[in-house]
Order: structure tokens, then C-alpha cells, then sequence
């Protein structure tokens, strides 16, 4: 090999053809080196630019899955809701069914009581009984109730009652619930 360098060579003697290699091997160690520089260089400008671009789509991802998960929250609310009414229908007519009176039903009973206490305490007092609309409690699915024959009222004096008499505690919804026949007895 160091025949066909010096036969390349022709003339140049062993000094300068070592001069020669060695300024060659500077400029490849430079070239590398520059080379080593510009990588870093612009690696970080790669990096960098790498890492905005995550970020953007980073936020493009979680924008699409806020938008996402609304839309099957939203789906989702609804059908519970639904769902939700179902039950409270299903359990509504399962307690109608059994007799178990609705939470009008005893809200109706509970007003007939106070006013009916009112008119019972107004009696025993020995005042007049004051007029109350008296409305007969009934379910909105069945049938209206017929009143019985109505019997002409007879007036009788109200007896007075001494001063010392002990007044009537007024009667309460559960006293009244509790005089209720029971049903499947």
C-alpha cells in the first residue's frame, strides 16, 4: 500500500506527503466537529420544535375527548332520566295496586283532617261551625264516587258546656290513618 501512495504521489517526498495526510485528518476532525455542533444545533431546534407540537396535539386530543365525553354525559343523563321515571311509574302503580295511598292522597286526607278538626272544635266550643268546602278524596285513576242519598240537614241548638270543660286535643293525619280500614286483611 505505501508503494501505490508514493506511485499517486510521484515527486512529493515522505515529508510532504505526511504533511499532507495530516492536514487531511485535521480537516475531517473539523468537518466532524463542525458537523457534532451544527447536530446540536439544530437537535435543539428539532427539540424544540418537537415539543410544540406535542403540546399542540396534546390539546387538539383533550379538547376532542371534552367534546367526547359531553356528548355521552349528556346521552347518558337522559337515559337515566328516563329510565328513573320508568321505576317511579313501575313503583307508583305496584303500590296503587296494593292499596298503599299515594303522597296526594294522604296530602288530601291531611287537609279534610284539619279542616274537619276546625269544624269539630268550633262545635265543641259552642260557636258556629264555620263553613268549610268538604271534597270528597278520589284517586285519578278510578271511578268518581256517588254520593249517598243526601239527608236534610236538622238543626239542632248547641248545647253549652261549662266554662270548666276540658277542651278536645285536635285529631291528627296519623289518628286518622289509623281508624282507616285496613285492605288485604
Amino acid at each position: 500500500m505505501g508503494k501505490k501512495l508514493k506511485e499517486l504521489a510521484g515527486d512529493v517526498t515522505e515529508s510532504q506527503l505526511a504533511s499532507t495526510v495530516k492536514e487531511s485528518a485535521q480537516q475531517i476532525w473539523l468537518a466532524g466537529l463542525g458537523a457534532f455542533a451544527k447536530a446540536q444545533e439544530e437537535g435543539g431546534k428539532v427539540f424544540d420544535a418537537l415539543v410544540k407540537e406535542g403540546e399542540s396535539i396534546q390539546s387538539r386530543t383533550r379538547k376532542m375527548t371534552d367534546e367526547r365525553i359531553s356528548q355521552v354525559a349528556g346521552k347518558a343523563a337522559g337515559t337515566w332520566d328516563r329510565l328513573e321515571q320508568v321505576f317511579e311509574d313501575r313503583v307508583a302503580r305496584a303500590l296503587g295496586s296494593l292499596g298503599v295511598p299515594s303522597k296526594q292522597d294522604i296530602d288530601n286526607l291531611s287537609k279534610r283532617v284539619i279542616d274537619l278538626s276546625a269544624v269539630v272544635q268550633a262545635l265543641t266550643e259552642g260557636k258556629a261551625a264555620p263553613k268549610v268546602a268538604i271534597k270528597p278524596a278520589v284517586k285519578e285513576d278510578s271511578a268518581p264516587v256517588e254520593p249517598a242519598e243526601a239527608k236534610p240537614a236538622v238543626a239542632k241548638p248547641a248545647a253549652r258546656k261549662p266554662a270548666a270543660a276540658k277542651p278536645v286535643p285536635p285529631v291528627t293525619p296519623a289518628d286518622v290513618l289509623n281508624t282507616l280500614p285496613q285492605t288485604g286483611d
